[in-house]
């Protein structure tokens, strides 16, 4: 078991006797539940005891909606569990329970362009969206598709579907012709959404001349509707419409919430990986709300009338993360851009003119903060600033330590860990208890996490797989065109019976909570002995010299070895020196067993679109073997640095 260094930060106890959560656990304690007195005993509790939690979360978070007579109907296997089973209720009444002038959405361009979106309006805008689809005929089960940058019509696009049971899917402006294909391709959606463009990094991308490829791969879009972002005027292209068009026949009303089944499908999300086309994964609309309720409200604080933020794209699922956040009737922050353009810290700005509550961000982005030297919480006023979440990948220890001496002092970092699978957290952060370098500090409440060893049997110490053991609210329905549900099995179920397994490589700590070490399938496997890629990129990311790193296995004669790839800082240089500054490293902060092979100096690391590196990517490349599915990589030309390297061939 990972022993746990000393706190970085303990809420007071007047802080965490006010958090929902500490107010939710006595609440069920004054109902005559034995919850016990700490965290740890509240989880075993919440998993003993699944369905007075979710009936206890329900209404604790005023889910609007009939909730049926019953809570959990048990099926034959994990998978076949069903919640709420005669519940009825809409997603996007749930979000949009507010009609006042107060903002709802405050959204930000890189340029500096502010935006505010009132309650009021973004309901008005909503139901002209609604009406105009239903004009078109769409129904319950239809889907829309989204390729669009992280702007206010967005998000009433998504609700305005919602709101009449349409399945919604998303994607980014920035996937190219192929991508966006491979996507909703598989969607099959009747309407499409997309921007006439959008800004990176102070530049001026065109998305509409792409849209004529779109379509001839999107033979079931009827109808295309451009949404305006770029300041001048782009007239659509043939057969399309623009936003004000679509909806001008239809003025704002009452929105007319159409309430179905818990398990109706809300979202289809892609999965990102780089080995073969996305996966389609199809959420329910009960399950989708009521974990990020619980998520935001118990596990991150979130309250009403606060400011969440969280840097994304709608490639990700951070977005229908974020947009949860209207259901406990907090505004949502959108930033469309790049996050260090024109500054580092373009971000902390957005935070301190804002008022921003809950800053959303990834370990890269905290990485490039300490790297560049960046202190915000001496050049921003982060006063109202109360909790930072980081997800994408694991958090390292020397990120927590730059937070709590460079962001703010008194804040709660929150590292949380799940994915596009469930829509949700395995682990995650517990406001009412410390803060330990390098850990999230414990498992989601109502999520059965465990780790397993090789052979399916629980860890007490030690290195394994990541496995949830009973069902959640937010299992997927299923992958869409996968008819007999093997694909689905095969992911999730196949390793160890009836138990989910995620994929990721951890370990428990001694505090309760959990350390990740990569990604199962990244995982080193080095002359027999398995090794996370996360437990090298601590150390070597730590030093001064080195911005990032990635690391492989690479196939050698008969067996394997370690081969490390380092972007380094601006100025270093990859000498003999520092390759052996590197290897003392590892072998004195890991093992003798993490020291590398090979040592080789790139420009760059390719990344998914959600900021994750891409081992396996890399490993084909290096072994001269085809990279599928190159359109999840934000900078995909980066592969190319990984082919044919000399110093890898002796």
């Amino acid at each position: 078991m990972t022993p746990t260094s000393p706190p970085l930060w303990t809420p007071s106890p007047e802080r965490a006797g006010a958090t929902a959560l500490a107010r939710f656990t006595a609440s069920l304690s004054a109902q005559g539940h034995d919850v016990g007195t700490d965290y740890q005993a509240l989880w075993r509790w919440s998993i003993e005891n699944q369905p007075t939690l979710w009936n206890a979360v329900w209404d604790w978070c005023g889910v609007i909606g009939d909730k049926g007579d019953r809570v959990v109907d048990p099926g034959d296997r994990l998978r076949e569990t069903r919640y709420f089973p005669h519940a009825r209720l809409n997603f996007s009444e749930n979000l949009l329970r507010r009609r006042s002038g107060a903002p709802a959405i405050i959204a930000r361009k890189e340029s500096g362009r502010h935006r505010e979106m009132s309650w009021r309006d973004l309901h008005d805008l909503t139901s002209q969206l609604a009406r105009a689809m239903r004009a078109a005929g769409m129904q319950p089960g239809d889907r829309i598709a989204l390729l669009l940058p992280n702007i206010p019509e967005a998000v009433a696009i998504a609700l305005a579907a919602a709101s009449i049971g349409a399945v919604v899917s998303s994607a980014s402006p920035d996937f190219g012709a192929r991508g966006v294909v491979d996507r909703f391709g598989q969607v099959g959606p009747r309407l499409l959404f997309v921007a006439d463009g959008y800004n990176y990094r102070g530049k001026r991308y065109d998305t509409l001349a792409r849209v004529p490829r779109i379509l001839e791969g999107l033979p079931t879009v009827e109808l295309t509707v451009v949404v305006p972002n770029l300041d001048e005027t782009t007239p659509p292209p043939a057969a399309a419409v623009t936003l004000d068009d679509f909806i001008a026949p239809h003025p704002a009303t009452d929105i007319h919430f159409t309430r179905l089944p818990f398990d109706h499908p809300l979202y289809i999300l892609f999965s990102s990986g780089t080995t073969g086309v996305p996966k389609c994964i199809v959420h329910r609309a009960g399950g989708v709300l009521l974990q990020h309720l619980k998520e935001h409200q118990l596990h991150c604080d979130i309250r009403p009338n606060d400011r969440v933020f969280y840097y994304t794209t709608l490639g990700w699922m951070m977005w229908n993360w974020l947009v949860s956040a209207l259901a406990s009737e907090a505004a949502i922050l959108l930033y469309d851009g790049s996050p260090v353009h024109p500054a580092t810290t373009s971000l902390f700005y957005f935070a301190g003119d804002t008022g921003m509550t809950l800053m959303g961000t990834s370990p890269g982005y905290l990485d490039t903060l300490r790297t560049s030297r960046a202190s915000p919480r001496r050049t921003h006023d982060l006063s109202t600033l109360r909790t930072i979440v980081s997800t994408g990948s694991p958090l390292p220890a020397n990120a927590f330590v730059y937070v709590y001496r460079h962001v703010k002092r008194d804040v709660h970092l929150a590292s949380v860990s799940g994915g596009t699978d469930l829509c949700a957290c395995f682990v995650g952060g517990v406001p009412t208890h410390p803060v330990h370098p390098g850990e999230i500090q414990g498992p989601a409440l109502g999520m059965a996490t465990d780790v397993f060893d090789a052979d399916g049997s629980p860890l007490r110490a030690g290195k394994g797989e990541l496995v949830c053991t009973r069902p959640f609210p937010s299992l997927p329905l299923g992958f869409l065109n996968d008819d007999d549900g093997s694909r689905y099995r095969d992911t999730y179920f196949d390793r160890f019976p009836d138990v989910w397994c995620h994929g990721d490589y951890v370990e428990k700590t001694a505090a309760g909570g959990y350390v990740i070490h990569g990604r199962s399938d990244a995982t080193l496997n080095v002359r027999g002995v398995r090794i996370g890629t996360a437990e090298v990129y601590r150390p070597v990311e730590a030093m001064d010299e080195v911005a990032e790193a990635l690391a492989i296995a690479q196939r050698w004669g008969d067996d394997t070895r370690m081969v490390l790839f380092v972007r380094l800082a601006g100025g270093a240089r990859l000498d003999a020196a520092l390759r052996r500054r590197i290897r003392a490293v590892l072998r004195s902060q890991a093992s003798p067993r993490h020291v590398p092979a090979r040592i080789v100096q790139v420009g760059d690391i390719p990344r998914t679109r959600s900021g994750k590196i891409v081992e396996l990517a890399v490993r084909a490349a290096v072994h001269g073997e085809p990279v599928r599915n190159v359109e999840a990589l934000a900078n995909p030309e980066a592969l190319e640095e990984f082919r044919g390297r000399v110093e890898l061939g002796g």
